[in-house]
Protein backbone atom coordinates (compact mmCIF):
# COMPACT_ATOMS: atom_id res chain seq x y z
CA UNK A 1 0.00 0.00 0.00
CA UNK A 2 1.06 3.59 -0.67
CA UNK A 3 0.01 6.39 1.68
CA UNK A 4 0.23 10.07 0.74
CA UNK A 5 0.38 12.94 3.24
CA UNK A 6 1.20 16.63 3.23
CA UNK A 7 1.28 19.77 5.35
CA UNK A 8 2.09 18.36 8.78
CA UNK A 9 3.18 21.75 10.18
CA UNK A 10 4.56 20.34 13.42
CA UNK A 11 7.35 21.35 15.74
CA UNK A 12 7.01 18.27 17.99
CA UNK A 13 6.78 15.15 15.82
CA UNK A 14 4.62 13.62 13.11
CA UNK A 15 1.17 14.67 14.46
CA UNK A 16 -0.28 11.44 13.03
CA UNK A 17 -3.41 10.02 14.65
CA UNK A 18 -6.05 7.37 14.01
CA UNK A 19 -6.35 5.90 10.52
CA UNK A 20 -3.66 8.24 9.17
CA UNK A 21 -1.12 6.82 11.63
CA UNK A 22 -2.23 3.25 10.80
CA UNK A 23 -2.00 3.93 7.05
CA UNK A 24 1.55 5.32 7.38
CA UNK A 25 2.63 2.33 9.47
CA UNK A 26 0.98 -0.20 7.09
CA UNK A 27 2.30 1.35 3.88
CA UNK A 28 5.18 -0.07 1.86
CA UNK A 29 5.93 3.55 0.94
CA UNK A 30 4.82 6.96 2.10
CA UNK A 31 4.91 10.06 -0.07
CA UNK A 32 4.88 13.42 1.74
CA UNK A 33 4.32 16.60 -0.28
CA UNK A 34 6.13 18.94 2.11
CA UNK A 35 5.69 21.30 5.03
CA UNK A 36 6.87 19.08 7.85
CA UNK A 37 8.05 22.42 9.31
CA UNK A 38 10.68 20.99 11.70
CA UNK A 39 13.40 18.34 11.63
CA UNK A 40 11.61 16.55 14.50
CA UNK A 41 8.48 16.17 12.34
CA UNK A 42 10.52 14.81 9.41
CA UNK A 43 12.42 12.40 11.66
CA UNK A 44 9.24 11.19 13.36
CA UNK A 45 7.72 10.44 9.92
CA UNK A 46 10.88 8.56 8.96
CA UNK A 47 10.57 6.45 12.12
CA UNK A 48 6.94 5.50 11.38
CA UNK A 49 7.28 4.87 7.63
CA UNK A 50 9.03 1.86 6.10
CA UNK A 51 10.11 4.12 3.25
CA UNK A 52 9.50 7.86 3.01
CA UNK A 53 9.74 9.78 -0.26
CA UNK A 54 9.32 13.45 0.57
CA UNK A 55 9.87 16.96 -0.76
CA UNK A 56 10.20 20.16 1.20
CA UNK A 57 7.58 22.88 1.31
CA UNK A 58 7.55 26.64 1.75
CA UNK A 59 7.05 26.46 5.55
CA UNK A 60 9.90 24.01 6.15
CA UNK A 61 12.89 25.18 8.15
CA UNK A 62 16.29 25.37 6.45
CA UNK A 63 17.28 22.20 8.34
CA UNK A 64 14.46 20.35 6.54
CA UNK A 65 15.05 22.06 3.18
CA UNK A 66 18.70 21.00 3.27
CA UNK A 67 17.62 17.34 3.56
CA UNK A 68 14.82 17.19 0.96
CA UNK A 69 14.46 18.15 -2.71
CA UNK A 70 11.91 20.61 -4.07
CA UNK A 71 10.49 17.94 -6.39
CA UNK A 72 10.92 14.23 -7.05
CA UNK A 73 9.50 11.40 -9.11
CA UNK A 74 8.41 8.15 -7.46
CA UNK A 75 7.34 4.92 -9.16
CA UNK A 76 5.07 2.53 -7.30
CA UNK A 77 3.37 -0.54 -8.77
CA UNK A 78 3.62 0.76 -12.31
CA UNK A 79 2.29 4.24 -11.45
CA UNK A 80 4.60 7.24 -11.82
CA UNK A 81 4.11 10.05 -9.28
CA UNK A 82 5.55 13.56 -9.73
CA UNK A 83 5.76 15.12 -6.26
CA UNK A 84 6.01 18.80 -5.40
CA UNK A 85 4.71 20.98 -2.60
CA UNK A 86 3.46 23.89 -4.66
CA UNK A 87 3.49 25.11 -8.22
CA UNK A 88 2.50 28.72 -8.85
CA UNK A 89 0.04 28.71 -11.71
CA UNK A 90 -2.46 26.25 -10.22
CA UNK A 91 -3.73 23.19 -12.09
CA UNK A 92 -2.14 24.26 -15.38
CA UNK A 93 1.34 24.46 -13.82
CA UNK A 94 0.81 21.18 -11.96
CA UNK A 95 -0.27 19.47 -15.20
CA UNK A 96 2.79 20.81 -17.04
CA UNK A 97 5.04 19.65 -14.16
CA UNK A 98 3.50 16.16 -14.35
CA UNK A 99 3.71 15.89 -18.13
CA UNK A 100 7.37 17.00 -18.09
CA UNK A 101 8.07 14.10 -15.72
CA UNK A 102 5.90 11.66 -17.71
CA UNK A 103 3.79 11.09 -14.60
CA UNK A 104 0.44 9.41 -14.16
CA UNK A 105 -0.24 11.38 -10.95
CA UNK A 106 0.92 14.75 -9.64
CA UNK A 107 1.01 14.92 -5.84
CA UNK A 108 1.02 18.38 -4.31
CA UNK A 109 0.21 20.06 -1.02
CA UNK A 110 0.18 23.66 0.18
CA UNK A 111 -3.57 24.41 0.03
CA UNK A 112 -4.47 22.01 2.89
CA UNK A 113 -7.55 21.15 0.82
CA UNK A 114 -7.83 17.48 -0.16
CA UNK A 115 -8.78 16.95 -3.79
CA UNK A 116 -8.53 14.64 -6.77
CA UNK A 117 -8.84 16.21 -10.22
CA UNK A 118 -8.61 14.57 -13.64
CA UNK A 119 -6.60 16.92 -15.84
CA UNK A 120 -7.10 15.35 -19.24
CA UNK A 121 -5.82 11.91 -18.22
CA UNK A 122 -3.37 13.14 -15.58
CA UNK A 123 -4.52 12.86 -11.97
CA UNK A 124 -3.81 15.86 -9.72
CA UNK A 125 -3.90 14.68 -6.10
CA UNK A 126 -3.69 16.83 -2.99
CA UNK A 127 -4.08 14.73 0.17
CA UNK A 128 -4.84 17.76 2.32
CA UNK A 129 -3.39 18.03 5.80
CA UNK A 130 -3.86 15.37 8.45
CA UNK A 131 -2.78 17.71 11.24
CA UNK A 132 -3.51 21.32 10.24
CA UNK A 133 -6.53 21.41 7.89
CA UNK A 134 -7.10 25.19 8.20
CA UNK A 135 -10.86 25.03 7.78
CA UNK A 136 -10.75 22.14 5.32
CA UNK A 137 -11.46 18.49 6.01
CA UNK A 138 -8.33 16.82 7.46
CA UNK A 139 -7.03 14.09 5.19
CA UNK A 140 -4.51 11.74 3.67
CA UNK A 141 -4.65 9.54 0.57
CA UNK A 142 -4.24 5.80 0.18
CA UNK A 143 -3.39 4.27 -3.19
CA UNK A 144 -6.28 1.90 -2.61
CA UNK A 145 -8.09 4.86 -4.19
CA UNK A 146 -9.49 6.88 -1.35
CA UNK A 147 -9.13 10.14 0.52
CA UNK A 148 -9.60 9.56 4.24
CA UNK A 149 -9.93 11.60 7.40
CA UNK A 150 -7.77 10.69 10.41
CA UNK A 151 -10.84 9.08 12.02
CA UNK A 152 -11.04 6.64 9.08
CA UNK A 153 -13.98 8.26 7.28
CA UNK A 154 -13.58 7.85 3.51
CA UNK A 155 -14.78 11.04 1.82
CA UNK A 156 -13.76 10.44 -1.78
CA UNK A 157 -12.87 7.40 -3.84
CA UNK A 158 -10.83 7.50 -7.04
CA UNK A 159 -9.07 5.18 -9.46
CA UNK A 160 -5.50 5.46 -10.68
CA UNK A 161 -4.18 3.33 -13.50
CA UNK A 162 -0.70 3.37 -15.06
Amino acid sequence: MLTICSDTHSHDGHALTGRTLEAVREADRVIHAGDFTSPSALEAFQEEARRLDAVHGNADSMAVRDRLPTARTVEYQGVRFAVTHRRDGGPTALSLFGRQREADVVVSGHSHQPSVVDADGLTLLNPGSHADPRGNRPGHAELAGRLCQPDGTVFEEFRIEP
